[in-house]
């Protein structure tokens, strides 16, 4: 079993950056594919970004594209998200995911208000 824990969160202005961080403990995750996914008021979750086991590889939502970066340092079992450019609509609880163990982070919100 593995336990994943987030730190990062909190309000932001429009236009800021935050970054999330997300470590595994129980488990090393080095190997598997992790992902973040956020969940705005009213909305289905959704995912933001993937990345492969190696960080060669990643994905992106087109909402996000090109103003959120995925990472992860497989020495320190950690994933991370950096955001930019932030925008009120990403507004959500973020969470992050090792779909291989079925984990899930236990959910921060990052409000983006002025």
């Amino acid at each position: 079993q593995v336990q994943l824990v987030e730190a990062g969160g909190g309000v932001v202005q429009p236009g800021g950056a935050r970054r999330r961080a997300c470590t595994a403990s129980g488990c090393t995750v080095s190997s598997q594919i992790m992902s973040w996914y956020r969940q705005g008021p009213g909305k289905e979750r959704e995912l933001v970004a993937r990345i492969n086991a190696s960080g060669g590889n990643t994905n992106y939502a087109d909402s996000v594209k090109d103003r959120f970066t995925i990472s992860r340092d497989n020495a320190k079992n950690t994933m991370y998200l950096q955001m930019n450019s932030l925008k009120p609509e990403d507004s959500a609880v973020y969470y992050c995911h090792a779909p291989w163990f079925a984990s899930w982070g236990q959910g921060t919100q990052v409000p983006v208000s002025s």
